[in-house]
């Protein structure tokens, strides 16, 4: 189930998780402490304890809670947390500031990316490169930035998948979400358009001409441009708060 889009009187387990999600994620319920008591929590939302065990099972599942016979239910450290699911990850887009998200999100993709376009251009086959050209041609004939969204993240999907390494795959398609709200956040630069095109052609000139290291580079310079113009973006229309 997404826990994300709820609509307006379905699922009140789906309800339960989204609710409680957001607490521990946005930091209401601080790890190490325990949720409110069932009997509460019944009380709270109208619902039977099966209802509420489900809920809690879910939580259980991305690593917030752990269930304790005759204790309760107590939030994990942070660090236990299933970060890249979906909803853990919405959660903790609708409960940081945008800036901060976006920093951190910047760290993870500098450790991966030049790394995975570098690879790319070693282990990827004319029929990968064929599709990282596709999803940069999309991305020149999109006419306005929401436009470019789809094919910005197809290019960057597109790139993990000719590395032919599952795991930097998986992790990919599982950072799409986070990486969808990078990009909102950097097009909104009044010169998205011309300044993100150039930096993307590098990166697949440098794949199609088989040269890892010129990829490696040409990532690491379009992360740093976005960091640039991101900053720009923040600074002139400040940070967003859940």
């Amino acid at each position: 189930m997404d826990y994300r889009h709820l609509q307006q009187g379905k699922s009140m387990h789906g309800r339960i998780v989204q609710n409680l999600g957001m607490d521990i994620v946005g930091g209401k319920v601080a790890p190490g402490e325990r949720l409110p008591a069932e009997v509460l929590l019944c009380e709270t939302y109208g619902v039977s304890r099966p209802v509420l065990r489900e809920a809690t099972r879910v939580l259980v599942a991305k690593g917030l809670v752990v269930s304790k016979p005759r204790v309760g239910s107590v939030v994990r450290p942070r660090a236990d947390w299933h970060m890249l699911d979906p909803d853990v990850l919405y959660w903790t887009l609708s409960s940081v500031p945008e800036g901060e998200f976006f920093r951190s999100l910047l760290t993870v993709r500098r450790i991966i990316e030049p790394a995975a376009a570098a690879l790319a251009a070693t282990s990827g086959s004319g029929d990968d490169l064929a599709r990282i050209e596709a999803a940069y041609r999309r991305m020149e004939a999109a006419a306005t930035a929401p436009e470019l969204l789809q094919p910005d993240l197809e290019f960057h999907r597109a790139i993990m998948a000719a590395t032919h390494n599952d795991m930097l795959a998986y992790i990919g398609n599982m950072l799409s979400l986070a990486l969808s709200e990078s990009i909102r956040l950097t097009s909104r630069h009044p010169d998205t358009h011309a300044l993100s095109l150039p930096r993307h052609k590098a990166i697949l000139t440098a794949i199609q001409s088989r040269d890892p290291l010129g990829a490696r580079q040409a990532s690491l310079v379009q992360l740093e441009s976005a960091r640039v113009d991101a900053d720009s973006v923040l600074e002139d229309g400040g940070t967003r708060h859940a």
